[in-house]
């Protein structure tokens, strides 16, 4: 009988039999390595599955390819176990070396998909449909708009803590996502983004003044408007919180609104009526899109 409280070796690397890699024999899983695995999205599993056939059928060990891919060895395993995701450019350089005919390519997105938490998916199917999408954010900087060093501070303070490989995942999801800022037809966006937001500092002085002068640059996309709601104003409709608006090519309307890792998307007409009647409001009382390139650029020189 296996102790469920012994440790389990790693799996063997692939071997080599008359020049060809091999696979290695398979060590029993413990029951929370199980576990792991059956919460492995689908995805993950069958990419991981045809990365290994494509290395075979090139000829390469785990121990040779990992390099060329810019991985260690353990971390492909763990790619073709499923039990990680690959990254855009592991399947860039899988592509080039592997000669895999963009099929691994094709997946990629779906990958990046299955990364995001469960709650979340349902918004992102329809912001990718969308022509327009339109956002307030009083306490953080927008996902799309966020640089990489405030993304990683924001899930390194995440309660419950996060592991290491999750905020690594976590921060590469995030900046997937921001492709929509740039795909083409080009998608129509509008930011609010409060003061306290933009005060509220992660990870040190230079990580905010690169996320504001990040922000001065996305700014500059001529589909891309940026206003920030400061403080005096008043009441204001975003005081009840943050909110999305998207509209898609069949010229649908949506909202969403999220709190405490929890997100709900609006699909009733009428109260999506509500929600684009206040961030039309939230756009008249912020500053506009003039005043807030000179408000975050005083931030940025303080």
């Amino acid at each position: 009988m296996i102790d469920p409280n012994q440790h389990t070796p790693s799996p063997e690397p692939d071997r080599k039999k008359d020049g060809r890699a091999v696979p290695a024999p398979r060590t029993a899983a413990t029951p929370q390595q199980r576990k792991r695995e059956d919460d492995r999205p689908g995805i993950w599993v069958g990419y991981g599955k045809l990365l290994r056939k494509f290395r075979l059928a090139a000829g390469y060990s785990q121990e040779a390819l990992a390099p060329l891919l810019g991985y260690s060895a353990e971390q492909l395993a763990s790619v073709e176990q499923g039990r990680r995701p690959a990254k855009a450019p592991l399947t860039l350089a899988a592509e080039r070396v592997l000669d895999a005919g963009d099929v691994l390519s094709t997946l990629q997105e779906d990958v990046d998909f299955a990364k995001l938490p469960p709650f979340f998916r349902d918004f992102v199917l329809l912001e990718m449909e969308a022509v327009s999408r339109f956002a307030y954010e009083p306490l953080l900087v927008p996902g799309l708009l966020q640089t990489e060093s405030y993304a990683r501070a924001l899930f390194e303070g995440h309660v419950p803590m996060l592991d290491d490989e999750t905020i690594e995942d976590s921060v590469d999801a995030r900046l997937s996502r921001q492709k929509i800022l740039t795909k083409s037809p080009l998608v129509d966006f509008s930011f609010v983004v409060g003061e306290a937001a933009l005060r509220q500092e992660l990870g040190g002085p230079d990580v905010m003044k690169e996320q504001y002068l990040h922000l001065l640059e996305q700014g500059r996309l001529r589909n891309v408007a940026i206003q920030v709601m400061p403080f005096g104003v008043g009441f204001h409709p975003g005081l009840h919180g943050t909110m999305v608006l998207v509209e898609t090519a069949e010229h649908q309307q949506y909202g969403y609104f999220e709190s405490q890792g929890i997100g709900h998307v609006v699909s009733d007409p009428r109260r999506v009526s509500e929600f684009a009647l206040r961030y039309g409001k939230l756009r008249s009382q912020a500053l506009n899109v003039d005043e807030s390139v000179a408000f975050i650029r005083h931030l940025a020189r303080e």
